[in-house]
């Protein structure tokens, strides 16, 4: 059974905030985040962390101005995530606004592998680029850059990965994860890096006296595919990434969005004027991630650069389609691996690899990041991929960076991984077929030298208990308004409720009515129609439901257990 906690928090911060302005409950749940004063909630650019902060910045709007008043040709290539894509989309527009020659490659998942490979640079050669432009990858690239080189074509890197030991032989890199820089936030998405980059690009272009009276672009323009990306790529939402978000979401609400984020919404029946953090992360990004996952990023991203509402709207809809297809196949795979599991003794693993020669390369990130939220273990799971080789993508658990445990690995037996790369909770590798056993073998082990048993114990943070008048559309409304994500949570409450009615509604959720201090609450468990005793500690988020044009306070039930 998992252990329910309270988030800890400082008092005397709580009395700052609520002093500037902030609602208690707020103030509270800002404080254990680690907001210290209500400034660090405000989203205006101006406190954005300033571009020329990032390494080498300066220089790379410098080669980039260069090639624009040159016209060099420039290829952006691209990771085939909603990260990579967003990028690509932002590096594009960008600079075709800026007036350069530039167009863009995204790898095929099932051809080309990630990232700027020796192939993916042959293939772009083909286009004559003086410039590659790598947007969300390159940083681990060595051998691409070095065929780059060969073959006379300068490379630009723009990344946010983890570096290995060395860095790639490029013209210029840019990632506020290299060596050397200082840039105060870490947590930049590939997206969210090229948007910095062309931001110093327009100031090098505006003191070369390339715009008139007027024409500067208006780079803020941008940002509602800079939130998507960032969101999507579940980096953590500090305060630099919050502000990112925020301005692109009131964008979109102010129907200020591009034609095909307007695209993504209408099929995904979500409302601009009321989008959300939610929204990007679970209604659009999974549609974006379809095309990379099922056939061809480039779908997605002409998406996103469609300046024809029509034209954006078939393209979304042809993601929207091939979303319901990943689902589809993702149930059958979680099926398959549920079935193998249930056939051996999990109870002493610390983490699983799972292998079926059947299952869809492009899903098994989906379907790793299932069976870890159902074990609550690092899962890695693998499929076909060629020649005799594997992919594997793996998530893990809170107190396991990922990466590092495959580097370990990778250094105890040099002839095991191909090739690997990711970050803390998530990462992929390339193995040999045939080494697939002895790759899991191995893994288990440095598990059990990672963890602890109490790493393995399912925890679940919360923000502790409401008042039960606190449980209102007031606060509610409050809470939808928030900027939540990865590593700024979004408010989970916990308290005691007598369950007062109970029925299954779509065939597949529970409906309540639950009880306390004299207070009734409307209550819903999707996905979950276990019958619950008359007393419950539940754990749940606080929402508006809005039906038949009525918006009403509503609990989420995300856990409850038996008193």
């Amino acid at each position: 059974m998992p252990t329910i906690i309270s988030r800890p928090y400082a008092a005397e911060t709580v009395e700052v905030l609520t002093a500037e302005g902030l609602h208690p409950v707020l103030a509270r749940i800002y404080a254990s985040r680690g907001v210290t004063e209500a400034a660090q909630l405000q989203a205006k650019l101006s406190r954005l962390i300033a571009p020329e902060r990032l390494l080498n910045v300066g220089a790379m709007a410098n080669h980039l101005a260069d090639a624009i008043i040159q016209r060099k040709r420039l290829l952006v290539v691209a990771d085939y995530d909603a990260d990579g894509a967003t990028a690509c989309a932002v590096g594009v527009t960008a600079l075709r606004r800026f007036g350069a020659v530039v167009d863009y490659l995204v790898p095929n998942r099932f051809e080309h592998g990630y990232g700027l490979t020796p192939e993916i640079v042959r293939l772009a050669a083909e286009r004559k680029p003086d410039f590659i432009i790598t947007v969300d990858n390159g940083i681990a690239s060595m051998a691409g850059v070095v065929e780059a080189n060969k073959l006379g074509i300068s490379v630009l890197v723009t990344d946010h990965h983890l570096p290995g030991d060395a860095l790639p032989d490029a013209t210029c890199i840019v990632n506020p994860n290299a060596g050397g820089c200082t840039f105060p936030s870490k947590h930049l998405a590939g997206v969210g890096v090229i948007f910095y980059v062309m931001l110093a690009l327009r100031s090098e272009l505006r003191q070369r006296g390339m715009f008139t009276s007027g024409t500067e672009p208006n780079l803020a323009e941008l940002l509602d595919i800079v939130a998507l990306g960032t969101v999507a790529d579940v980096v953590k939402l500090d305060e630099n990434n919050r502000i990112l978000v925020e301005q692109g979401l009131n964008r979109i609400r102010a129907g200020k969005a591009c034609p095909g984020i307007a695209a993504l919404l209408r099929v995904a029946s979500r409302d601009p004027k009321k989008v959300t953090t939610y929204d990007l992360g679970f209604m659009l990004g999974p549609r974006l991630n379809a095309a990379g996952r099922m056939q061809d990023m480039s779908l997605g991203i002409e998406c996103l650069l469609a300046t024809d509402p029509q034209v954006a709207q078939k393209m979304a809809a042809k993601l929207d389609e091939m979303n319901r297809s990943r689902r589809e196949i993702e149930a059958d795979m979680q099926q398959d691996a549920l079935s193998v599991l249930q056939q051996i003794e999990t109870q002493d693993c610390y983490g699983f690899c799972l292998y079926d020669s059947g299952w869809h390369q492009g899903i098994i990130g989906i379907l790793a990041s299932r069976i870890k939220e159902k074990y609550h273990c690092p899962v890695i799971a693998f499929a076909a991929a060629g020649d005799g080789l594997v992919k594997g993508s793996g998530r893990s658990i809170p107190g396991l960076h990922l990466r590092d445990a495959l580097d370990i690995i990778s250094k105890r037996e040099p002839d095991l991984i191909v090739q690997f790369g990711g970050h803390a909770m998530a990462a992929g590798l390339t193995i040999a077929e045939k080494n697939v056993e002895r790759f899991s073998g191995i893994f288990e082990q440095v598990m059990h030298e990672l963890l602890t048993p109490a790493d393995l114990d399912r925890l679940i943070e919360t923000d502790g208990e409401l008042l039960a008048e606190d449980i209102n559309l007031r606060l509610a409304q409050m809470l939808e308004q928030g900027i939540w994500g990865q590593g700024f949570a979004a408010p989970l409450f916990k308290g005691r409720f007598g369950v007062t009615s109970q029925r299954i509604v779509g065939e597949k959720h529970l409906k309540m009515k639950l009880e306390r201090e004299g207070h009734s609450f409307d209550a819903i468990y999707f996905f979950n129609t276990e019958s619950m005793p008359a007393t419950v500690e539940a754990v749940y988020q606080l929402e508006v439901n809005e039906f038949n044009g009525q918006r009403t306070a509503q609990l989420i039930l995300r856990h409850w257990q038996d008193i």
